[in-house]
């Protein structure tokens, strides 16, 4: 048996500090403007407090893998409701009214949210359990934006979801602005509907009824994401499973996707990337997979979205590589702030010694939105 000196757990425990050191650190807060810092530090104290990862499992990909499994599930009550498209499709939304809150009573003026989950996500996942439960403790009501397909509901054209084409999400947001003019509007997207939503935003610039957005964990950079998921130990994790979830979701539509794609070749693919050349690009009218990556890029986008918008990344979530984030991109624009944390992997951002309740990523989510429905008319002066 090896003997092990003194210096050598000497120098274990000076490791072990120094990774327990590095692990809490204040959040970097990028803005493109002083007042929009200001507002944030004013009315969300907690884009400056020390993000403190939960000491047992702060490495990115045990955050991310333990994240769904840990954090419960509240209950919340959904009103689903089925909207038309113009292709002859149709959306599924789920709305939670906060109709028992009193602290805003009259429904046609009541804040509303919309959120936009993940790749796979729905309305059930637990990150957005929680999202929805902040909004209804803050007396707004909420409305899920469930992508084509992944809801239960049965897809009646051959088309699902992709994170460059917006037009499912202007369908959603002018249904909503439709029924409840006189609410106030904002968005939250996580993962790959955060993607969408700064992509709609990009698009749209000022035409857009709502009033500020906040998106978590997303990719900003489609080449330099699939690249990451594509390393040896990130695709045993993460990539295979991913690919997975959506092959089986193309299998159980494929009645109506059958006539427009080889099925069989889909399902043969062995990463998210190698589906969306078989699949989401050609669906998409892409000619190559790499038109469709420089398209769902937000990056892309940054210099042209004309609303405050709060973006939550950390820096070692291995979905969205940190050298891919567009810090000096951010600096040029007064409506951007970028909130990056040292760690808290994929929509992780566990805390505490038994981190089961409330997230970093929940706590960011609740204090912005209160604040950008509290304080719109500050927010219109940033």
């Amino acid at each position: 048996m090896n003997s092990i000196s003194l210096s050598e757990i000497h120098q274990d425990r000076t490791s072990l500090y120094a990774m327990c050191c590095q692990s809490r650190r204040k959040p970097q807060l990028i803005t493109g403007a002083e007042t929009l810092s200001q507002f944030l530090q004013r009315y969300c104290p907690v884009v400056t407090e020390t993000y403190y990862p939960t000491f047992w499992c702060w490495e990115a990909r045990v955050q991310t893998l333990l994240r769904p499994f840990i954090t419960t599930k509240p209950w919340v009550k959904y009103r689903n409701e089925l909207i038309k498209t113009a292709d002859g499709g149709h959306i599924s939304l789920d709305w939670n009214d906060s109709d028992e809150n009193a602290l805003y009573p009259v429904s046609a003026t009541r804040p509303i949210i919309i959120i936009l989950p993940g790749l796979t996500g729905t309305s059930k996942e637990s990150y957005i359990l929680h999202m929805v439960k902040q909004s209804e403790v803050l007396g707004y009501r909420s409305v899920i934006f469930n992508n084509r397909g992944v809801s239960g509901e049965e897809l009646l054209t051959p088309r699902t979801y992709c994170a460059a084409n917006t037009e499912d999400l202007e369908t959603v947001i002018s249904h909503v602005q439709k029924t409840f003019a006189e609410a106030p509007l904002m968005a939250a997207g996580v993962s790959m509907g955060g993607m969408l939503l700064l992509n709609y935003l990009g698009k749209t610039g000022q035409q857009t009824p709502l009033k500020a957005a906040v998106v978590f964990s997303i990719g900003w950079d489609v080449f330099e994401c699939t690249t990451s998921l594509e390393k040896p130990l990130n695709w045993i994790l993460f990539n295979y499973y991913l690919t997975n979830c959506l092959q089986s979701s193309i299998n159980r539509h494929r009645p109506v996707l059958e006539k427009s794609f080889d099925i069989d070749y889909v399902l043969k693919a062995k990463t998210i990337r190698e589906f969306d050349e078989r699949f989401t690009s050609v669906m998409f009218g892409y000619q190559t997979i790499a038109d469709y990556y420089r398209d769902a890029s937000p990056y892309l986008k940054l210099k042209s979205i004309e609303i405050p918008v709060l973006c939550l990344n950390a820096l070692d979530d291995v979905f969205s590589p940190s050298h891919a984030i567009p810090m000096q991109s951010a600096k040029q624009n007064p409506n951007v702030a970028l909130l990056l944390t040292a760690h808290g992997g994929h929509i992780g951002f566990l805390e505490g010694i038994f981190p089961r309740w409330a997230t970093y990523m929940d706590r960011v989510f609740k204090q912005f939105t209160q604040a950008v429905f509290e304080h719109r008319d500050e927010l219109k002066n940033t």
